[in-house]
Formats: C-alpha cells, structure tokens, sequence
C-alpha cells in the first residue's frame, strides 16, 4: 500500500464538508433477483400478477429515488437464466414461477423505463461463473449444449474460467443485453474462480474473459460502464493481512489491473467488513484506482440480528470515510436498505440529502455537450413552467439529458448540489407546482449532460444572464504555477479548494500552502475557503491561461 502523506490524513480528519455533500457520487445498490429475495415477492401468471410485480417495482425505485440512490444494479442473469427473453439462455423462475417459463412481460425492459423516468442509471447484473445447482434447469439446459465446459464442484456447476470458450459465451450473454436494451451499465458478478477450485489459478483466464467481454461491447455503446464487483481485498496490505482471503491471490481475480489497462469503468468491491478489515483495504483501493470509480460494497445486510448484529454506527462510520476519500457506496442489499434495518434507510436519506450526479468517464469521451440553446421559464401562483431548447452533443450518443438546478439566490450555484431540482432529466419541459417552492422566488439554470456523464455549461433564466461567467475584477492573479490569494481571509480558515464552474474539486491543499496550479489544465476555476465548522465561502475566480 501506498504510504499516506501527512497532508492526505490531514484532509481525511478535517475536510469532512469538501466531501460531505459531493456534487459527483456513485450511490447504488445491489438489487437481487435470484429466488426473489429482494425482488419480485410474487410471480406473474397473467395481468394482474404482471401488475402487483410491476407495482412492487415502483414502489422500490420510488423509495430508492427518495434516499437519492442513483444506480440500480439490477440481477439480469441469475444462475444460467436470465429476467429477459434471451436467445441464448431460458427464463429464470424468480418471475414466473417456473424456470424456462416466461411471465408475460419484459422485465429488463420495464426496470429500465421506470429507472431512466427517474433519473436513476441501471447497469445489467451478469453472474458470470456459477450456473447453480447440478440438476438445477439453467444447469441443465447448459450442460446439455456445452457438456464439458461445466465443472461440477459439491452439487453446484460453474463455466470452466480456464476455457476459451467460457469467455465467448459470458461475452455473447452481455452482447445480447448491449445490443438489446439502454442499460447504462454490464455489471458482473463472481467474475473469478470459485473458491474451492482444485488446483493452480490463474489470472490470465479471468483476465481473458473481462477482455473479451470488454471487446465485444464498447464497440456497440462505448459508453456503457463495465464494472465489476470483487472480492473486498484485493491483497495484502504492508501492514494489515487480508487473512487469507483476498481478490488477487485467493480467486485470481486481477480488479486493479482492469482499471489500469483499460478494461474496466468501475469497481464494487464487495467490503463487508469492520475496522483494520475495512478502512486499510479501502483507501489501497482508491489510490490505486487509475482514474476510474471505485464504490464500496457496503455489508447493510451485517445489521440484521440473524447475521452478525452490527450496530447501524459501523455502517455510518463506513460511509463517512470512504466519502473523505472519494468512494461512492452500494448498498448490499435493496431489502435490508428498504426494510430500515436498525434505521439505515433513515440514515442513509439524511447522508445522502441532497441528489448527485455520477461522475463522468472523462478517460472516455471529452468535451462536454453545449449548453443548452435558451431556458424560458413562467412563474404563476400555480407554480413554475419551464422549457428549454435542446444542446449540441458532441460524443455521437444515442440522446442528451439534463440537469435542472434551482435556488432563491442568483445567479444559481451549479456547484452545489443543494440546488439539484432533477438529475439525468429525458425531457425539455419541467413543471414545479407551487406546493414544491419555497416561499421566495426559484431561479433556474439548466445544463445538458451526455451518456458518458459530461456536463455542459449552464443556461440561465434571462434575468441571471449578466450574471454567469465572473467579471475580469473578480478575477485573482496567477502566473500559471502559483495562485496569489485575496489578502486578508478570515481567521477560521483551515484549507482552499479549486473547483471548476461544473462543481468538481480539482485540488486542495492548507491556508498555510501555496495553490499549485501546474496540474490543472487551462481554463476558469474557483476558490473557496474551508473552515472547521465546515462552511465554505467564495473567494473568487481565475483564470489559466499559459503560453
């Protein structure tokens, strides 16, 4: 593990608010299928089973969006079946009831829709390795094609990781789901070997299947994330042991390596653990994150009595740290989130009070679309009618959506997610009912953002347009390396932070320290103080500009 510098922990025990309420997180969970233990609790024989799974749904996501959870990570193969009508591989029974049998609906398409009405991303929960029981019907049905390529460990069957013909076809399933659907993610899951594996393991082969997967589905829709979800410690630590189970060495499961070849978008590790078993083997995970989005797996499902009992104040420490550092988390499972296990749900809603917005795949796809062509807005009794015209997008995706942003104060502070009205938005009409304003006046900005996650620039109500790009007196010197400061900041200042107009902090350093500019690109930035209370106060803009 990386050593931490003293200014790294310096920023862990007294940045909490830098971090507190990000404009940019990953907060998803992981919502399971597989027997219908999270979802759906009845089967679908005909319109008004398909209707009580379907409202079942709803009813989630709705709970869901209220917590501001904006990922679903939905089971889509379950155990060589799948909640689709696939070509490959027969219907799961968590549906219908039956395995092979379909329920009379799409269920993969209809999460989809009701996902995306609510601005929320769903990524394809693909378990890879395990086919289920022996004599299971998934297992069966592939055994019967594909005979030696399942290898039968105790009474389960599991795809051969060490034949190339496993990657083919896990990477023909996630092709299928690519092709077919606008999921926003390929998320998969027991992508290594089983545990009780006899004989040597070798990376190589899971390696080759994240790769050829990866092959088979950028080209469709580069801009679908591929994640995964691996064993919660990748490896030893120089000083805290993984106890003998890590991702690395213990399955073969190479996760760093994915994000620094290229291959992977994200990682889950799947962290349900406590204390020098967690925040160790959480912070060797960011530093080694190559750029990319690490969200930790966090083990809710530990909080129930007929596990291991934990008190909801480990599930809250958890959270707080590995926002510090900039991970996002994931909640294991749907059911104990939405059933308040100890108050989880409560807490979660007050963590996460405010939306966000995932953080885009800059490594990806760049520039960002343009703002958005003009922003009309009527204000009545009744409430507020906005429209705006569409933006230019500038990464050939299928679609734009948009961000909306409101606040009595203007010209509205995009940076803050406070102001967030509606995330990840499909249309270019919003209506808010006067029962949802506060008593003074809203004020508007619309941005548009593309599948990858890149913002525009705002467009403002007429009245705020004077005010949008700071004026050239507001500007604070720079020779390109080193930021002069305004004189006199307030006593209680204890760190600055740089953040582009979009709301991203892009560096942070003590009062005490110079602003080192030569990592940042050209451009306008921000600077905000930082206090122990943490309240953050505008310092001013400036501008890059080197020759």
């Amino acid at each position: 593990m990386k050593r931490l510098t003293l200014f790294y922990i310096f920023l862990l025990c007294v940045v909490a608010i830098v971090s507190a309420q990000p404009k940019h997180e990953v907060r998803a969970v992981w919502l399971t299928t597989i027997g219908g233990i999270d979802w759906p609790s009845s089967y679908a024989h005909d319109g008004t089973g398909i209707g009580q799974q379907q409202r079942q749904l709803t009813e989630m996501l709705d709970r869901l969006k209220a917590a501001n959870v904006n990922t679903v990570l939905l089971q889509t193969r379950v155990r060589a079946t799948t909640i689709y009508p696939s070509d490959i591989e027969p219907w799961d029974g968590c549906l219908s009831g039956k395995p092979g049998r379909a329920p009379g609906y799409d269920a993969l398409q209809f999460a989809i829709d009701e996902c995306h009405r609510r601005g929320m991303e769903i990524h394809a929960w693909v378990v890879t390795i395990p086919v289920g029981k022996w004599n299971s019907y998934g297992c069966q049905q592939l055994r019967r094609k594909y005979g030696s390529l399942i290898k039968k460990i105790g009474d389960e069957g599991y795809m051969n990781p060490e034949s190339p013909t496993t990657a083919d076809y896990i990477a023909n399933i996630c092709a299928e789901i690519t092709r077919r659907y606008d999921v926003d993610g390929i998320h998969l899951d027991y992508i290594r070997y089983p545990e009780t594996w006899k004989g040597r393991k070798s990376a190589d082969n899971i390696t080759r299947i994240v790769r050829r997967i990866h092959e088979i589905i950028k080209p469709q829709k580069p801009w679908i994330k591929l994640s995964c979800s691996p064993i919660g410690k990748y490896d030893d630590l120089s000083r805290y042991s993984s106890r003998g189970w890590n991702a690395r060495r213990q399955v073969a499961q190479d996760a760093q390596g994915w994000l620094r070849d290229g291959l992977m978008d994200q990682l889950y590790p799947m962290m349900y653990f406590q204390g020098n078993n967690f925040y160790p083997f959480a912070i060797d995970w960011q530093e080694n994150s190559y750029g990319r989005t690490i969200v930790s797996g966090l083990g809710v499902y530990m909080l129930h009595p007929r596990e291991r009992n934990w008190p909801l104040a480990e599930i809250e420490r958890q959270m707080n740290v590995t926002r510090q550092i900039g991970m996002g988390h994931c909640y294991f499972r749907a059911k104990f989130l939405l059933d308040n296990v100890k108050g989880v749900y409560q807490h979660a809603s007050l963590f996460d009070r405010h939306p966000t917005l995932i953080p885009p795949m800059t490594w990806a796809h760049q520039p960002a679309p343009s703002a958005p062509s003009y922003l009309e807005v009527k204000h009545s009794d009744k409430g507020d009618e906005l429209m705006w015209g569409g933006a230019r997008d500038n990464s050939n995706g299928p679609y734009l959506l948009y961000n909306i942003y409101a606040s009595t104060e203007e010209p509205v502070d995009i940076s803050n997610p406070a102001h967030l009205v509606a995330t990840r938005y499909q249309w270019q009409r919003l209506s808010l009912p006067a029962s949802a304003r506060p008593a003074q006046p809203l004020h508007y900005a619309v941005t548009a953002t593309d599948r990858y996650g890149n913002e525009s620039p705002a467009v403002y109500e007429p009245s705020s347009a004077s005010k949008q790009q700071p004026t050239s007196t507001a500007l604070l010197p720079n020779d390109g390396s080193t930021l002069q400061l305004p004189p006199n900041p307030a006593a209680d200042v204890d760190m600055l932070a740089v953040m582009t107009l979009q709301g991203n902090i892009v560096y942070t350093c003590s009062h005490r320290q110079q602003v080192n500019l030569t990592t940042l690109a050209e451009g306008i930035y921000e600077l905000r103080s930082l206090n122990r209370k943490g309240i953050m106060h505008r310092l001013g803009f400036f501008i890059i500009k080197r020759h």
